[in-house]
């Protein structure tokens, strides 16, 4: 472990909550990142929310990327044409990570040699048909050894399939001693907007300042949490902006859907009702992942 790691470690394990403790596995002493942040995990209550978006809501989500980018490529596409319309949805209750996993935490995961670091070559960027040039955009994500770039610790992890994902939860759940799994596309839809309908975490209004993403941040992750003014309701970070988010939810022709947006994205992403498919092999710079579970 690195000097760096170390001292992560021991920030992490000191900012734990004052909840009961709960059963853990023997070798939970070897996740002390992960565990802190199961501690500092979000109760979501059981009860109805507003899902969906309206007509509006999309059409006002167009102009706001058009007006950030001077292209109107997100209406000529049909980006937010497939949300569903506004509708009520029941939900047991369930916790949440109270932000997305980090690459110190996933690489407690990858020292227990339960997943291989979170790399990818050019070749194999390249196969994946994503628009990011490899040189300028992705190598710097792509770990150059069994521990993450120390300058990149709390930032959340990255180029991570929805398999290694999925496994890091139930793998945390095993040490816990509870279940723990991805989220479904609908428990963080809730997560991001509370029960009334909120388009974004924090209001009805695209406000750059409250995330971070391709319009006024570092074109880079940030640190977890980092734009705390952007939390949901339940108080929840980076539900919008950082990194989108893996979910549990099968999409169309053998995808699941991806969650709330990245540092890449510009104005009208971000939305809670905003999804999209990606294949389950993906590995992007854009999408980390958070756990959850039974309440």
């Amino acid at each position: 472990m690195s000097r760096s790691l170390a001292a992560a470690t021991l920030l992490a394990t000191s900012a734990c909550g004052s909840e009961k403790p709960r059963p853990v596995h023997p070798q939970a002493s070897l996740a002390p990142l992960s565990l802190a942040a199961d501690d500092r995990m979000i109760v979501v209550p059981d009860g109805k929310y507003i899902a969906g978006s309206t007509p509006e809501e999309r059409q006002g989500s167009y102009d706001d990327f058009a007006t950030a980018t001077t292209t109107d490529s997100a209406r000529e596409q049909k980006a937010f044409d497939r949300e569903e319309d506004r509708h009520q949805v029941t939900l047991p209750a369930f916790r949440i990570d109270f932000m997305p996993v980090t690459q110190a935490q996933y690489a407690e995961f990858v020292t227990a040699g339960k997943a291989s670091p979170p790399a990818i070559d050019e070749a194999a960027w390249t196969a994946q048909g994503f628009s990011h040039a490899f040189a300028a955009d992705v190598a710097r994500f792509s770990w150059k050894s069994s521990a993450p770039p120390d300058d990149r610790l709390d930032h959340p992890v990255v180029l991570v399939s929805h398999d290694e994902a999925a496994r890091y939860c139930a793998w945390r759940g095993e040490l816990r001693g509870q279940p723990r799994r991805l989220p479904t596309a609908a428990e963080f839809e809730k997560s991001a907007r509370g029960t009334g309908g909120l388009a974004y975490p924090w209001g009805n209004a695209f406000e750059g300042s409250k995330l971070n993403n391709a319009d006024g941040g570092p074109k880079d992750t940030v640190p977890a949490g980092t734009h705390a003014t952007g939390a949901s309701p339940y108080g929840l970070l980076d539900m919008a902006g950082n990194v989108a988010h893996w979910t549990s939810t099968s999409g169309e022709s053998g995808t699941m859907l991806v969650k709330g947006s990245s540092w890449d994205d510009h104005a009208g992403w971000g939305r809670a009702a905003s999804a999209r498919p990606f294949k389950p092999s993906a590995r992007h710079i854009v999408i980390g992942f958070r756990c959850a579970g039974g309440a």
